[in-house]
């Protein structure tokens, strides 16, 4: 027999990529049709859906089995937390007397691929007996769920990208991301705003971001502050009394007028350093940050300016506190 040159194996790992590749490719595709949709009927009922929600004296009731479950569960959490108030009711739990959740003031949003899941039969019958305003998320509006809602949003029947074309993957993409616009136009209607998302969200790194610079600085008792006329001398010694490793320069007016750094010091390290006034070693127009400020944008002007500390000052120019680099390690931010 003829010797057959020996096939060189395909990698794992380019395998591997091949296939993570064309899921995205995949996904990627359903999306673009989840956009283009807005331009017809699925933009007409999204319109609706934001109007009905945003006119509902209750909360948003999220509702969806298995895999929609999932989804409707983090967009119940995401609308709960960009300030229209939501929940997630399990279809197979509101059979056993959770139906008791939904009251006439709420909107009922479900969430079925195929619409037919039959869990959700008893919340479908139950909205309609109570009058309470029902949205569907589907891709088949002629379904069970379809026919018997108020508003239908139909998804685009995009290609799973399961290889099989069976595990919820882009639908369930496509259900996630039409939940997220949903959040947002909410959100927008009601101008809400980062400081009224720290309401809800005190704890973790998210938290600290939205802390304001007057929650975290160092008071006006506790600020290295001295005259133009101040000797260098007596300037370090303040400088190292209070540890922040500056000193603010103010007029006669108590207005910020300069900053002496520890790079200042390096800068005009003579022998007749401690004879001069701190407004010769001064560094002119610091930059500093409002107490309402967010700590996310003293994090920002830190790192770009690449310093350690920011004098705090009111409209006047007046200082009223300090933040320093460790106050944001302090609260996790970093």
């Amino acid at each position: 027999m003829p010797n057959r040159p020996a096939l060189t194996p395909v990698p794992l790992g380019a395998q591997w990529r091949a296939s993570a590749r064309r899921a995205l490719v995949t996904e990627t595709e359903g999306m673009q049709q989840l956009i283009s949709a807005l331009d017809g009927a699925l933009g007409d009922a999204f319109a609706q859906s934001v109007e009905t929600i945003r006119n509902a004296r209750g909360r948003v009731v999220m509702t969806g089995m298995g895999k929609s479950g999932h989804i409707a569960r983090k967009i119940a959490a995401t609308l709960a937390s960009t300030g229209t108030p939501a929940s997630f009711v399990h279809p197979a739990e509101a059979s056993h007397g959770d139906l008791g959740m939904i009251t006439a003031e709420d909107v009922v949003v479900a969430i079925s691929n195929s619409g037919e899941s039959p869990e959700l039969r008893d919340i479908l019958t139950y909205s309609r007996r109570f009058a309470v305003p029902l949205i569907a998320i589907t891709s088949v509006p002629d379904s069970t769920l379809g026919k018997g809602a108020d508003i239908v949003l139909p998804l685009p029947r995009a290609k799973e990208a399961c290889p099989n074309g069976l595990a919820p993957t882009t639908s369930t993409l496509l259900q996630l991301a039409l939940g997220d616009a949903l959040a947002m136009a909410l959100l927008e209607d009601k101008g809400f705003s980062a400081h009224d998302f720290r309401k809800f969200h005190p704890g973790g790194k998210l938290g600290a971001q939205l802390k304001h610079v007057r929650d975290i600085m160092h008071r006006r008792e506790e600020l290295p502050l001295g005259p133009e006329t101040l000797a260098m001398s007596d300037a370090l010694i303040l400088m190292t009394r209070r540890s922040y490793g500056c000193l603010g320069v103010v007029d006669g007016e108590d207005r910020l007028i300069g900053i002496v750094t520890d790079g200042d010091l390096r800068r005009n390290m003579t022998p007749g350093l401690l004879d001069l006034s701190v407004g010769k070693v001064m560094t002119h127009a610091p930059k500093t940050i409002g107490p309402d400020a967010l700590a996310s944008e003293a994090l920002e002007q830190l790192n770009s300016l690449k310093i350690t500390s920011l004098f705090v000052i009111d409209a006047e120019r007046r200082p009223v506190g300090l933040v320093h680099i460790h106050d944001l390690l302090r609260i996790g931010l970093i």
